[in-house]
């Protein structure tokens, strides 16, 4: 028996409720964490004094001492630029479900036959089989095309957990250049796409309708009239104030709203890789500004609350709540609400970012606060 929509919507509102507790909860945790606690600074391994290494570990030691968490799946533990703007569900729920897997099955060290760029190919077959899932008519199959694409994001997790721990690196970060960094980003690429060609054969094939209530069929566009035959094509209902008429949305319509969304989720996509590049090479990466600057404009509150948006605003977080609108059978709303007031808040989010980096850029040579 097919789960009614209303039904998953109630129930999916209670469960996004606790998760966003459970993230605000957590992103409590890593403010004070940073503030508590010296970060990893990647060039102090090899540029470091053995009084400056002999700090860190005693730092990473104490923190151990003081969580019960361990930190092998502990998202706390290795605060990085990146872990600053991954998303929430990603950060606080896929990436320590990775470490419980990797611990479980060895892939790191005892599977080396499989690697994270097969790992990365594995999840476009996954994105492709949900993809054909997702334009049938059935609810059933596209709730399950929705737990297929989850499955896929939460192997793009998994190929760069693997990546990292056999590279014996310590909390998420992006290694511009190399093969795998590229492989990732085109893997994700490709199951985008996937879902998006999916969502719009689905609604091809099964146009939403448009409302007119209380409106004369003669004051209607003329290109929702005149290919209208059958009672399938325009619904006639009787309702207090008049009669009420509702056409199909032209596949152009939907085309050019999909198409809008995609866009977004590309620009995000773009910028978002962008500032952890220009905030590494800030913050983690550069040797010519000094360790303690670096660190102190890293726990300030602005920083902290700037990275945040990205964790909104990131294409990570645009497909679980696409997946989300899916789920309980209301895409069409989810995607014509969305489709023009992104780009709003992506822009906005640039702005900021763009200030900030000049900002921090003069706060490490100057040594003056952010």
């Amino acid at each position: 028996m097919m789960w009614p929509s209303s039904q998953a919507s109630k129930i999916l509102t209670l469960l996004l409720f606790i998760v966003v507790i459970y993230c605000l909860y957590m992103d409590t945790f890593l403010f004070l964490r940073i503030q508590n606690y010296k970060l990893d600074i990647f060039d102090q391994v090899d540029n470091s004094t053995q009084e400056s290494s002999t700090r860190t570990s005693r730092t990473q030691l104490n923190y151990e001492d003081v969580v019960w968490i361990p930190c092998s799946v502990n998202p706390l533990c290795h605060p990085t630029v990146k872990s600053l703007m991954v998303d929430h569900v990603n950060h606080y729920i896929y990436g320590p479900l990775c470490s419980l897997l990797d611990i479980g099955l060895g892939i790191s060290e005892r599977i080396l036959f499989i690697t994270p760029n097969m790992i990365s190919i594995f999840h476009v077959f996954i994105a492709c089989v949900g993809a054909k899932l997702l334009t049938c008519q059935s609810l059933v199959a596209r709730r399950i095309a929705v737990v297929l694409f989850q499955m896929r994001m939460f192997l793009d997790d998994l190929d760069g957990h693997v990546a990292r721990e056999r590279k014996h690196i310590k909390g998420e970060r992006s290694e511009v250049g190399t093969l795998g960094y590229w492989v990732d980003g085109l893997c994700d690429l490709l199951g985008v796409v996937a879902m998006m060609l999916g969502i719009l054969i689905y609604l091809k094939n099964n146009p939403p309708r448009r409302g007119y209530k209380g409106t004369p069929v003669s004051t209607l566009p003329y290109h929702q009239l005149k290919e209208i035959n059958s009672n399938e094509d325009i619904e006639k209902e009787n309702v207090e104030i008049g009669i009420s008429y509702k056409t199909k949305v032209t596949f152009q319509r939907i085309a050019q709203v999909i198409g809008l969304f995609s866009g977004q989720m590309l620009l995000s996509s773009l910028a978002w890789n962008r500032y952890i590049d220009l905030y590494q090479d800030i913050l983690e990466n550069s040797t010519e500004y000094d360790v303690l600057r670096r660190e102190s404009t890293f726990r300030s509150g602005i920083f902290f609350s700037a990275t945040s948006l990205w964790r909104i605003v990131n294409p990570h977080s645009y497909l679980h709540l696409l997946s989300l609108s899916v789920f309980c059978d209301k895409t069409w709303p989810f995607l014509r609400t969305v489709h023009y007031a992104g780009y709003g808040c992506l822009v906005i989010t640039v702005a900021i970012s763009e200030y900030l980096v000049q900002n921090i850029r003069t706060s490490v040579i100057t040594g003056n606060d952010v």
